[in-house]
């Protein structure tokens, strides 16, 4: 409550003054002063921050109060101070719904912390005695004007009790400091000189925008068949393709990413691992888009019909799961863009083409889009494919190489997209600079890609683990996937069953979004000589999988990762991003991470422990900040420990502030500890 009259809200300063009556500086999460939304999901917890501080000495409160998109209050927290000495405050604010909230940091003189503090000290040195209580009753008799019935009694009883000079002075004190009081002051507080920050937005998207597993397969690959004796390959189909969606659903995948499903060129057409020559029964990349047989808003004929893609969409819809789409804003040499459209590629002196490039890579089948010629044009034939394919059930676009368009064109098709379909996610594939990757998010892109899968030590793990948690979630959501047709690291090549374990655990525990493509649980790991891809790419050539053999054979990686997914679907402190915490251990090799959650049900604690070495077997004492964790008196037993249990091999252990772990990479690289909190 607020004692004073509304004139003390200081909604608008004097003018020219920037400075309230409390002083409120450095907010956060605040993108580029507001200019961009802060990023969130339902049920997310968003650290909020901001320095605040007053004259003299009496005690200052600070509030988090969080708006939804009507404009009506929604969340009230009290805020704390952290640091020692730094006049920051800290707090957590969870949007349950949708839409474009807002938030502001409210700083206001506490005025029964500041007369708990004086009458504590002067009653104890017998200073002012009889005033400090006067005073104390003189404030919740103001206070009990504003309160509710049960409240106003509770107040005017007390202000009673501290002007009841038949009472000692020790129980008049306690009566102003009982339990009951600091309940009710806790739920409301008795506040003054209210001074509220601007508002600033945050932008609560649908859950899949921010808490989701993907999984990578092309269609054509699905039930594609070799006649060895004319030699030919078959294109799978979407019919054969919406078989395996069962297994990925039964993997506890949400997303299922297709590459572009589109006609593909032939002019230049590369052959097998990228050569430069096709044979007439090579498929092309899916990326170089177009034929006679149409472009983008078209279906490679070989893969079936609109019919067969909308059935495959609607069996997805079944299992629970969503179609992430590819969108790819280039074209083969044989789009039909570049006979109707010419000015919407780039021309060289000669005259002709310019193509792909990205050295030392060289994609000869793909000319880039160039936006400078007919950036108008250009970005209404954009808006109409996906909007196109949203007709056709897609929710999700996998958008290949934003980085390579216009920042600008980003922010304006999305928000387009946006308005009319808020459910509409866009993923940036954006392997590039920093700067430009945190643009594309201020843009718009409700996820990305990220620099995980090149960060393989302890030391890269813990900054980089820090930097995406703390630094830039709220315009950085990165989607760890652990590798694509383009990206098989050396790490996988050479790290065995164990480097593919590793790094599936650090992918699905770190991030509440991460990603598999197809052949992951089957450890391929073979590369391409002299590159950082796999040989026999599917990118240029079939490759169908028995899946079910190899996991009845033991050799894959299925069971291990449906447990992952599991158990991030039964640990809401998986689902956010900005709860990770990184605590110690005393070998150079073993990454220690923890994730902490409260919920109505309770507190939920994950900590992860990893051998990120998949070559050996690893020791170390492993120290944890129990505060973090959200660890009090009530989880320790007398010996100072609790228990927790390890969701991979279901063993139960007692560990308290400094445990020995041993970690062998070929049976169990890591540990996934959930603490138990009922004894």
């Amino acid at each position: 409550m607020t004692i004073s009259s509304e004139q003390n809200r200081n909604a608008q300063y004097p003018d020219g003054l920037r400075f309230g009556r409390i002083p409120i500086t450095a907010v956060s999460p605040v993108v580029e002063d507001g200019r961009f939304p802060a990023k969130g999901i339902p049920g997310s917890d968003i650290a909020v921050g901001a320095t605040v501080f007053r004259e003299g000495h009496d005690q200052l409160g600070v509030s988090a109060v969080l708006r939804d998109p009507q404009g009506d209050v929604v969340q009230t927290v009290r805020m704390t101070p952290v640091g020692s000495g730094l006049d920051r405050w800290a707090g957590t604010l969870t949007p349950q719904t949708r839409g474009l909230h807002t938030f502001t940091i409210e700083g206001w003189s506490d005025l029964f912390g500041t007369w708990e503090h004086d009458a504590t000290i002067k009653i104890a040195a017998g200073v002012d005695v009889e005033l400090m209580l006067a005073e104390g009753a003189a404030l919740f008799t103001r206070a009990a004007d504003d309160r509710s019935a049960t409240d106003a009694d509770l107040f005017r009883r007390t202000a009673e009790a501290l002007a009841d000079t038949t009472r000692s002075v020790d129980e008049r004190l306690a009566a102003g400091l009982s339990p009951e009081i600091h309940d009710a002051i806790a739920r409301r507080p008795i506040r003054s000189l209210v001074t509220p920050s601007p508002a600033y937005p945050i932008d609560v998207e649908r859950e899949l925008a921010g808490r989701a597993a993907w999984y990578e397969f092309f269609p054509r690959s699905e039930g594609a068949t070799y006649d060895p004796e004319s030699a030919e390959w078959t294109s799978g189909t979407f019919r054969e393709a919406t078989k395996r969606l069962d297994a990925v659903a039964a993997m506890h995948f949400d997303v299922v990413y297709l590459p572009p499903i589109h006609p593909i060129g032939r002019a230049h057409r590369k052959g097998p691992n990228n050569t430069l020559t096709a044979g007439p029964g090579d498929p092309g990349s899916p990326w170089a888009i177009g034929s006679e047989a149409g472009g983008h808003d078209a279906i490679h004929p070989e893969l079936g019909t609109f019919d067969d893609f909308d059935a495959f969409v609607a069996r997805a819809r079944e299992l629970d799961l969503e179609i992430a789409l590819d969108l790819a804003l280039q074209a083969s040499p044989d789009h039909p863009w570049v006979q109707s459209h010419p000015e919407w590629f780039t021309t060289r002196v000669d005259g002709s083409i310019a193509y792909a490039e990205n050295p030392p890579k060289k994609y000869q089948d793909i000319y880039p889009i160039n936006f400078d010629n007919d950036p108008a044009g250009l970005s209404k034939e954009v808006l109409r494919i996906v909007l196109m394919w949203i007709d056709h059930g897609v929710k999700i676009f996998r958008v290949d190489n934003p980085h390579t368009k216009p920042v600008q064109f980003w922010e304006w098709l999305i928000a387009e997209v946006n308005r009319e379909h808020p459910d509409v996610i866009f993923l940036a594939e954006a392997f590039t600079r920093p700067p430009m990757m945190h643009a594309l998010g201020r843009a718009g892109f409700q996820q990305s890609y990220s620099y995980f899968t090149w960060r393989n030590t302890k030391i890269e793990l813990e900054e980089y683990f820090s930097e995406i948690s703390h630094v830039s979630p709220s315009y950085f959501r990165p989607n760890f996937f652990v590798n694509t047709p383009d990206i098989l690291t050396e790490y996988l090549q050479y790290g065995g069953p164990a480097g593919f374990k590793i790094r599936a655990v650090l992918a699905s525990m770190a991030s509440p979004l991460w990603g598999v493509y197809s052949g992951y649980e089957l450890f391929e790991h073979v590369a391409r000589p002299g590159a950082e891809e796999y040989i026999d790419n599917e990118k240029f050539e079939f490759r169908p999988r028995d899946y079910a053999a190899a996991e009845a054979e033991g050799r894959s990686l299925a069971p291990f990762i449906t447990r992952l997914n599991a158990i991030r679907r039964a640990h809401p402190a998986l689902g956010d991003l900005e709860n990770l915490s990184i605590h110690g251990s005393t070998d150079p090799a073993t990454l220690v991470f923890a994730k902490h959650k409260e919920t109505a049900e309770g507190k939920d604690t994950i900590i992860v422990v990893v051998n990120v070495d998949p070559h050996s077997t690893r020791e170390s004492t492993v120290s944890l900040d129990l505060a973090l964790l959200g660890i009090d008196a009530a989880d320790l037993d007398e010996n100072g420990t609790f228990l927790v249990d390890d969701l991979i091999t279901g063993h139960t252990f007692s560990w308290g502030e400094h445990n020995y772990v041993r970690l062998d990479a070929h049976v169990e690289p890591a540990h996934i500890l959930s603490i138990r909190r009922q004894r």
